[in-house]
């Protein structure tokens, strides 16, 4: 399982300390470390599947003692009407009936506390029956998607399926909260230096073999849907309160405390006129505060929808024991300042809970008279004068911790993957056994390929079908899983960091009168800026320029490489147009031809999806076009 670096001798030892710190940490046991090593020689999908098989037999002897406490409760029920109706005539015996509700009401909460493990235990099934899902390829669909963090204008979210049904954010995605899927999709968006994706392995790499770990922080929460919004929350804690007046906070007080004796005082003393007069005084003092009152509550209760998941994280988060340093700065961060935020979290939660009650008609009332809302609406705003600059740091540690859970899991689940070695020098990337992220292993065809270091333009060619796209997209696609800190699928992957931009998924649009060639080349232009920034460029152009005549296409491709190699970028062109296959022999050793070919056997075409030197050979489109019946 062990991390791989680069083998430069200036990285060597940095190198050989950080594989130092991961055998440390597989060597730091606690009670869940070895609860976690027995299963060491299971499987993932062996593992999944036992867990899988004791947790629906427990689901089933609950469901039993569920069912047989609700029929238990229906008969305490009737016991207790039957004996009422027949001890009515002797008041005496009448206490006989406390027998059965107190029976009724142990059963209610035995109950309950049933219903509750049931709830949790379908929880835990569904975190085993997903990993099994993704272990057999019957995932797309069936997690988030991520698709309102897809922007068409960015240099390759679209073209490598980075969101969406069947995406790569899908596949990894096993967040709870809002805050954890929006920290996942930025690493995706966005490469991390050298040093923070480092420490992401060896975080990753401690929390690879925590199942239990994850299944309880899956655990949690229905669905990321209903999670915390993180960014309200965070703003309203950072807002100014909207009661900033010291004098409105004891005058309501005063106020309720008055009219509750104004009502003593008509009881004693009859001075209902005082108690009329406090009456009057309090309507009108509320109506002049209910708008702000009601706008507050509002907002608090808006910020703070399910805060209890929030909470729970937290308080899964601070209990666990961590050892790798990236794991232990995030449970720093949560410890800062003497606060425990899951215990914070829960007091909020308890005053917005009973804010949320100021909707029912009767509690209405009151509120008119003694201002209980205010009192409550008070407390939050002291909690977040308290506790409000700390939300965004919980939310981003919560974020943080739930994105690393996502890429360990990825990891458990492809024990074949390993971790890349980086190298400061470059731009380079050079495979050995890459395959494509999202496919199978049983179908994925492994290829190597280099690019850098001397060769920095690789042109490929080949027939319809033969693999082009997928291979592209697999070079992006792991470059992508490498730079956020997460395993490759691959047999050994060394690259330098790079900015990647891909032009594979261009599509025209009707609506905005834009045609395909006029999006393909708005597309090469965000990529040639993207190469004037601070990392050199990694160019997936996938059918370059086709919508125009291949003497066209040629001239403009070699403007179009050319510019980019200028500015130190290196990349791959896919083509059709075997005229595009000259420009390597004007480069001299710079660029070189590779190919996907096919064979024709028995009637039937056959690929083997596997890259090989030179020039694509043969051609297939009229063979496809006659096994359809075209032709």
């Amino acid at each position: 399982m062990g991390l791989t670096y680069a083998a430069s001798p200036a990285l060597r030892p940095k190198n050989a300390f950080i594989g130092g710190k991961i055998l440390l940490f597989k060597m730091a046991k606690t009670e869940m470390d070895i609860e976690e090593a027995k299963r060491d020689n299971k499987s993932p999908g062996d593992l999944y599947r036992q867990q899988l098989e004791h947790l629906l037999r427990r689901q089933t002897e609950e469901r039993r003692r569920s069912s047989a406490l609700g029929y238990a409760k229906i008969g305490l029920a009737l016991l207790a009407l039957i004996l009422g109706l027949s001890l009515s005539h002797y008041p005496k015996a009448l206490l006989l009936l406390l027998a059965p509700i107190i029976a009724f009401l142990l059963a209610a909460v035995i109950h309950e506390r049933v219903l509750r493990s049931l709830r949790n235990r379908a929880r835990t099934i569904d975190f085993y029956e997903r990993g099994l899902a993704r272990l057999n390829d019957r995932w797309p669909g069936t997690g988030e998607t991520g698709e309102r963090f897809l922007d068409l204008a960015h240099p390759y979210a679209r073209d490598l399926d980075l969101f969406g049904t069947g995406s790569l954010f899908e596949l990894l995605c096993t967040t709870r909260t809002r805050a954890g899927e929006e920290t996942l999709a930025k690493w995706l968006l966005n490469s991390a230096p050298v040093n923070e994706i480092r420490a992401r392995q060896v975080a990753i790499s401690e929390l690879k073999e925590r199942v239990s770990f994850r299944e309880r922080l899956w655990s949690l929460g229905e669905t990321v849907r209903l999670g915390v919004h993180p960014e309200k929350l965070s703003a309203w804690g950072e807002a100014k309160p909207s009661f900033r007046l010291s004098s409105s906070r004891p005058l309501t007080s005063a106020l309720a405390v008055t009219w509750i004796l104004s009502l003593v005082c008509w009881g004693i003393w009859n001075l209902g006129t005082f108690a009329l007069l406090m009456t009057i005084v309090n309507v009108g003092y509320f109506y002049y505060l209910h708008r702000r009152l009601d706008e507050s509550a509002n907002a608090i209760e808006t910020a703070t929808k399910d805060l209890a998941l929030l909470g729970k994280a937290l308080s899964l988060l601070e209990q666990e024991h961590f050892v790798s340093p990236k794991l232990l700065s995030l449970q720093t961060a949560l410890r800062g300042a003497g606060i425990v935020p899951s215990c914070a979290i829960r007091s909020l939660g308890r005053i917005v809970e009973h804010l949320e009650s100021r909707r029912n008609p009767f509690a209405r009332i009151t509120d008119v008279l003694i201002f209980w809302s205010a009192q409550l609406v008070y407390m939050a705003e002291r909690w977040q004068q308290t506790f409000g600059p700390e939300i965004r740091l919980w939310l981003a540690a919560v974020g943080e911790f739930e994105a690393l859970a996502s890429l360990s899991g990825f990891a458990y689940e492809h024990p074949e993957d390993l971790f890349p070695e980086f190298v400061e020098s470059g731009p380079t990337f050079s495979g050995e056994g890459i395959a494509h992220p999202l496919l199978p292993l049983s179908k994925a065809v492994r290829n190597n390929l280099r690019v850098g270091g001397g060769i920095d333009l690789v042109i490929l060619s080949g027939t319809n079908m033969a693999g082009k796209s997928t291979f592209i997209r697999s070079i992006g696609m792991n470059v992508i899983l490498a730079q956020c800190g997460a395993t490759v699928r691959a047999e050994r992957l060394t690259l330098s960091p790079l900015a990647v931009g891909a032009s594979i998924c261009v599509l025209d649009s009707l609506a905005g009168g834009t045609s395909r060639f006029y999006a393909e080349i708005r597309r090469i232009k965000l990529i040639s800026d993207l190469a004037h920034g601070p990392l050199p460029v990694l160019f997936l152009l996938d059918e370059l320029l086709s919508g125009t005549n291949s003497h066209d296409r040629l001239a403009g491709t070699e403007y179009i490489v050319n510019n980019l190699l200028e500015k130190g970028a290196i990349g791959i062109v896919s083509t059709h147009d075997l005229a595009l296959t000259q420009i390597p022999a004007t480069m001299k050793t710079r660029a070189v031809n590779y190919h996907f070919g096919d064979s024709f056997e028995n009637g039937q075409l056959l690929f083997d999806y596997k890259v090989k030197p030179g020039v694509v050979q043969t051609s297939n489109a009229l063979e496809l076009m006659r096994s359809i019946g075209l032709v």
